[in-house]
This record gives structure tokens, C-alpha cells and sequence, in this order.
């Protein structure tokens, strides 16, 4: 009796050298957020902050949780996610600012 073998796709993940270089980028956008940090830019040095903590959270997102390389439902789902967060945020600002 011939038993059936289910073939599972294999899709292209990046190999040990671009989570390597990913690690490396991470590590010096702490480096920049850290040095940055120390500067006087006033008012921008939040929006500076906000733009460091995105790209970070943006690789780390795309690459080490794999939702580049998931099926698009985890990223629907995943963007789902994102404007639930945003919305949250939208209305805890209005209550903060019109009390």
C-alpha cells in the first residue's frame, strides 16, 4: 500500500547572513538612539525617538516574527492589529487633551 507524502512548501526565508546583518542594524539604531539621546534637538527629539523606535520594531516585525514571509491572512490579521492599537491611542489623546 502506497502511503500519501505531503510535500510542504518551503518559502524563501533569508539565511544566517541577513538575520546577522538585521541583528547588526538593530544594534546600531539602539547605538543612534542611545547618542541621540544625549542631544539637544527640543521639540524633535520625541518625534526623532518615535522615528528610531519604528524602523526598529518594523524589522524586527517583518524579519525575526516572519509576517514578511507568512500568508497574507497573519498579515491582515497583524494590520488588524495595528489600527486597533492606533485607534486606542486617537482616543486616549482626545480624552487626555479635552478634559
Amino acid at each position: 500500500m502506497e502511503e500519501n507524502v505531503v510535500h510542504q512548501e518551503h518559502k524563501n526565508t533569508p539565511g544566517y547572513g541577513y538575520n546577522i546583518l538585521i541583528w547588526l542594524t538593530l544594534i546600531s539604531l539602539t547605538c543612534v538612539s542611545v547618542a541621540v539621546a544625549g542631544l539637544d534637538l527640543g521639540a524633535y527629539i520625541l518625534l526623532t525617538a518615535l522615528v528610531i523606535a519604528t524602523i526598529k520594531s518594523t524589522l524586527v516585525i517583518n524579519i525575526f516574527m516572519h509576517i514578511k514571509f507568512d500568508d497574507p491572512i497573519f498579515k491582515l490579521f497583524f494590520s488588524l492589529i495595528i489600527f486597533t492599537l492606533f485607534v486606542l491611542f486617537v482616543l486616549t489623546a482626545f480624552d487626555i487633551l479635552y478634559r
